[in-house]
């Protein structure tokens, strides 16, 4: 029945949102306490890299094996990361995931993604294993992770060292939270302020060949 229930939720993963909003910023939530501490008036270039859809990936630059290095983030537009206060922004996000990821357990070892050309893909997401078949959209740099049982989409990013695999937040924070629950790894139980919903951020993993 466990099996099921994350078979459910793998396949409402991802979907990136055309609306672009400012960062809520709900009384007691991890966003609003980020918002509060980081200031506006970052500069374009920060802003830019930090968007998803700027310098995007080609079909050919995803083949490969991607191991886990850290959190990722990134956002839907370059006018709400604008709002939320630029590149700080998401390097605040990423400390405060960074927490919550190393009580999940994830590595280099146990959280990988192996691309083949011929469009088969195998990889583990802390030490669950996936394999089948990838498809790639490189107009809104859509990935499609198609296993026997369910998809899993997701939105590559090119980064300084790598590769970012990244899902809408609160997507990605409940399959985590699933995984954790069929392993027994109950630490993910408290999160539930980064379970909020980041308006216009999409996080994941940032990986590196």
């Amino acid at each position: 029945m466990a099996v099921a229930a994350i078979c459910v939720i793998l396949s409402s993963c991802g979907g990136i949102g055309t609306t672009a909003g400012s960062a809520s910023s709900n009384n007691g939530s991890v966003l609003g306490g980020i918002l509060g501490a980081v200031a506006n008036g970052q500069t374009i270039a920060g802003v830019i890299g930090s968007v998803l859809g700027t310098d995007k990936p080609s079909e050919s630059d995803l083949v490969g094996t991607w191991k886990y290095s850290q959190p990722g983030v990134a956002f839907t537009s370059e006018n709400t990361l604008a709002k939320a206060g630029g590149e700080a922004m998401a390097t605040q996000i990423k400390n405060k995931l960074q927490d919550s990821y190393k009580k999940v357990g994830f590595s280099s070892s146990n959280t990988y993604l192996t691309l083949n050309s011929d469009k088969s893909f195998t990889g583990k997401i802390d030490g669950k294993t996936l394999s089948g078949t990838w498809t790639y959209d490189a107009s809104d740099c859509k990935v499609n992770l198609k296993t026997l049982l369910f998809s899993i989409n997701c939105y590559a990013k090119k980064t300084s060292t790598g590769m970012s695999f990244l899902m809408e937040s609160k997507k990605l924070l409940t399959l985590l939270q699933t995984a954790a629950s069929l392993t027994g790894n109950t630490t993910l139980q408290t999160i539930g302020d980064l379970s909020q919903n980041y308006d216009g951020v999409r996080i994941g993993f940032d990986m590196a060949k």
